[in-house]
């Protein structure tokens, strides 16, 4: 099998080619058709999350089909599915007892403690495997499985009464989770980096109603806002938008150091929150939901071995929507732009 693997946070990955692994008990082996790159598998490169095991393949946005399965394993050979960021759990401990398997102290993550999707092949735990609708092309399912899934925990955690919604960072989990809410028939409120036109124009064709620099004030107070954009400064600037009651979701898995900000602005009973991976329930349902809400992804594909092009292009914001890999494909970068009547 070939792979881009990480030796070092702050190295380029690197190729490696190795033999096929083999499922154990309760796993399966799944040829990759597809890994998105998302910003998560950015923070491990750069060396922003701790204690990754070394040398570790990324990627937790899989999309590819059973080819094995170890023993005790109900899958079908062939069938296609995908894998998310969270890989394994105890199954014991009083989280995962009381359904916050998100929060198992336990809990191991696909491509940060498991090797994940920058191959060509994986192994995973049969339990985090799920099917995916077929009405998605493997590069355009790719993204429902990290950006769509902490999108659709970071709504929920905001609240069904939240009509009027703020999103800050308008990127891969930003542009699917606004189509949910433009569904939902919620107001949607995009900010972006100031000065970020296109940004801004993408936005509006997904639905949003307003939009605007992070450094601007909504015309009207949120009900709720949610920061996808790792940026700690941006916490206060949320909690100044929102309305007395109003929450903040913090919706990614590292962010900077949030500043020190007046008491004033949290006063009112404002809540701000974060979230913290995934369950298997929202896999589920949030599968189950894209297609009906009519979601679609907008992707830029890239060959595997192309993956430090995908994470630059990442890191300095030349994407809009999300990057997606494709092992054994020999093409250039290409663009998936959904059509304007697909969007709205």
């Amino acid at each position: 099998m070939r792979c881009m693997v990480l030796n070092s946070p702050g190295e380029a990955l690197r190729p490696r080619v190795s033999d096929l692994p083999e499922p154990g008990a309760g796993e399966v082996l799944i040829r990759i058709a597809a890994c998105g790159v998302c910003r998560t598998d950015l923070h491990l490169v750069d060396g922003e999350l701790p204690r990754p095991v070394l040398p570790i393949v990324p990627g937790h946005e899989i999309v590819g089909r059973i080819e094995a399965s170890g023993p005790g394993v109900k899958l079908e050979p062939g069938q296609r599915v995908g894998v998310p960021w969270l890989g394994w759990t105890c199954g014991v401990c009083e989280c995962c007892r009381r359904g916050q398997e998100n929060l198992c102290p336990q809990a191991r993550f696909t491509g940060y403690q498991i090797d994940g999707g920058y191959g060509t092949h994986t192994v995973a735990d049969a339990r985090f495997v799920f099917p995916l609708p077929e009405t998605y092309s493997d590069a355009d399912a790719a993204p429902l499985l990290c950006a769509g899934l902490i999108g659709y925990r970071s709504l929920t955690a905001a609240g069904e009464e939240a009509r009027r919604l703020g999103i800050y960072g308008f990127g891969a989990a930003a542009h699917i989770i606004a189509q949910v809410a433009h569904w939902q028939g919620r107001e949607i409120y995009a900010f972006t980096r100031p000065g970020d036109d296109a940004a801004q124009r993408f936005a509006r064709t997904l639905g949003a109603v307003w939009t605007g620099g992070s450094d601007q004030a909504p015309p009207e107070p949120l009900d709720a806002a949610i920061i996808f954009a790792p940026a700690g400064p941006l916490v206060p600037l949320a909690l100044a938008a929102v309305r007395p009651g109003g929450t903040v979701v913090c919706g990614g898995i590292h962010m900077s150091d949030i500043p020190a900000f007046p008491y004033r602005l949290l006063w009112e009973e404002r809540t701000i929150r974060s979230v913290a991976n995934l369950t298997r329930r929202d896999a589920v349902e949030f599968l189950e939901l894209a297609p009906r809400a009519g979601v679609h992804t907008r992707t830029t594909t890239y060959p595997l071995e192309q993956a430090n092009s995908a994470l630059d292009d990442l890191r300095s914001g030349r994407l809009t929507g999300a990057a997606v890999l494709i092992p054994g494909s020999g093409a250039e970068r290409t663009e998936n732009r959904p059509a304007a009547s697909e969007t709205q």
